[in-house]
C-alpha cells in the first residue's frame, strides 16, 4: 500500500537516482508495479543486495519483516530508507538500528510529515526561540479507519504491524512531537479497543505527559473517529502559542507577532482511504535522504529519531497495561 508515493517521488527525482531495481515476493503485485510505473522487478531479492552499484535500498514492507531485511542491507553496505515502524517490538526496533550501526550505513525513516510547511517553519521559529520556555506540548490525532480495513490479513495484528494505532498513524505525530518538544520523561495512559472496531490491538489511547524541564501536556489518538480529522500540535510556551493542523502553522505571541503558513497537503490519510494524499512530502524526505548519503551527513529522520518515539510508544501501553500508572521513559 505504501509503494505509489515512493514510486512517484523516485520517478520524479530521476535527475538524482537511478531505480535499479524493485521486489516483491508475489508476482502478480511485480507485474502490476511494473505495469504501473515502468520500473524493472525482479523475481529474487538477492540480486539487490549483490549488486556493489546499489548504493541504497527502500524497504516498504510490513513491519515484521523489516529487521531481516536491515540486517542484509547493511551487511551488503547499502544505504536504507525504511518505512515507519521500525519494527514490531522495543527489542527489535533496537535491533535494527543496531544493525545500521554495525554496518556503518545511513538508516532514514519515513516520517514524511516533518517535510510539510507547517512543520518546517514551526522547527524554525522554535529555534530561534519565539515561543520562549516551552510549558505545554500535546498532540492528537483523529483518524478514521473503517472496519473492512482491520479484515485485511495481518492488519492491526501484533504479530505483522506491532500493533494498533499508536504504532501505525499516531506514530507520525508523535514524531513531530517529539522532535519540537523533545521526549517525555513520564507518562501515565490509557489505551484500548473500542466496540468500533474488531481488532487484536488498540484503537484508541489517551496518555498525560510530563517532560524534563517540567512542561506537561496530553496525547490523545484513535481511529475510530469518524470521518477523520487533520493530526494536530499544540505548543503553550512563556512568549506565544503554535498550532500545527495537519500541514498548516498558526502562531501567536505575547508581542503581538503572528504567523500563519497555509499549506497543502492536508487531511493526508485521516478518513478511510489511507493514501488518500498528495506525494509531495515523500518526495522531499527522499531527497533529503539522498543528500544525506552523497554528503555524509546522517539521515534526518534517523534511526535514533525513530527509537525515540519507540519508547514513547512502548511506554503508553505499558502504563495502560498497569492501570495507567505513571511510567519512567
Amino acid at each position: 500500500m505504501a509503494v505509489a508515493p515512493h514510486a512517484r517521488s523516485l520517478l520524479e527525482l530521476s535527475d538524482r537516482i537511478e531505480i535499479a531495481y524493485a521486489f516483491s515476493p508475489t508476482a502478480a503485485r511485480r507485474e502490476a508495479f511494473t505495469a504501473t510505473y515502468g520500473i524493472p522487478a525482479v523475481d529474487s531479492i538477492e540480486p539487490i543486495f549483490a549488486d556493489p552499484t546499489v548504493d541504497a535500498v527502500m524497504i516498504l514492507t510490513p513491519p515484521n519483516t523489516h529487521l531481516d531485511l536491515v540486517e542484509r542491507a547493511a551487511a551488503a553496505k547499502k544505504h536504507i530508507l525504511l518505512e515507519k515502524p521500525l519494527e514490531t517490538t522495543s527489542a527489535r526496533a533496537e535491533a535494527v538500528v543496531a544493525a545500521a550501526q554495525r554496518g556503518s550505513v545511513s538508516l532514514g525513516i519515513v516520517f514524511q510529515n516533518r517535510f510539510s510547511a507547517g512543520a518546517v517553519a514551526l522547527g524554525a521559529l522554535l529555534a530561534e526561540g519565539r515561543l520562549g520556555e516551552i510549558t505545554s506540548a500535546s498532540a492528537r490525532i483523529s483518524n478514521w479507519r473503517p472496519q473492512a480495513y482491520y479484515d485485511e490479513p495481518g492488519r492491526g495484528t501484533k504479530a505483522r504491524d506491532g500493533g494498533g494505532v499508536l504504532l501505525t498513524q499516531a506514530i507520525h505525530i508523535l514524531d513531530l512531537l517529539v522532535a519540537f518538544a523533545g521526549l517525555p520523561a513520564e507518562v501515565a495512559a490509557f489505551a484500548t479497543t473500542t466496540p468500533i472496531h474488531r481488532m487484536e490491538t488498540e484503537d484508541l489511547a489517551a496518555a498525560a505527559i510530563r517532560f524534563r524541564g517540567g512542561a506537561i501536556g496530553t496525547i490523545l489518538a484513535t481511529t475510530t473517529a469518524y470521518p477523520g480529522a487533520d493530526g494536530q500540535i499544540e505548543l503553550i510556551g512563556t512568549k506565544g502559542t503554535a498550532t500545527l493542523t495537519g500541514a498548516a502553522l498558526r502562531a501567536r505571541f505575547h508581542d503581538g507577532g503572528e504567523i500563519d503558513v497555509m499549506a497543502s497537503p492536508s487531511g493526508a490519510g485521516t478518513g478511510a482511504d489511507p493514501m488518500a494524499f498528495s506525494h509531495e512530502l515523500h518526495r522531499a524526505l527522499i531527497a533529503s535522504f539522498v543528500e544525506a548519503v552523497a554528503t555524509g551527513r546522517p539521515p534526518s529522520p534517523s534511526g535514533e529519531d525513530a527509537l525515540r518515539v519507540h519508547r514513547l510508544i512502548g511506554a503508553i501501553l505499558t502504563s495502560s497495561a498497569q492501570g495507567g500508572r505513571a511510567v519512567p521513559i
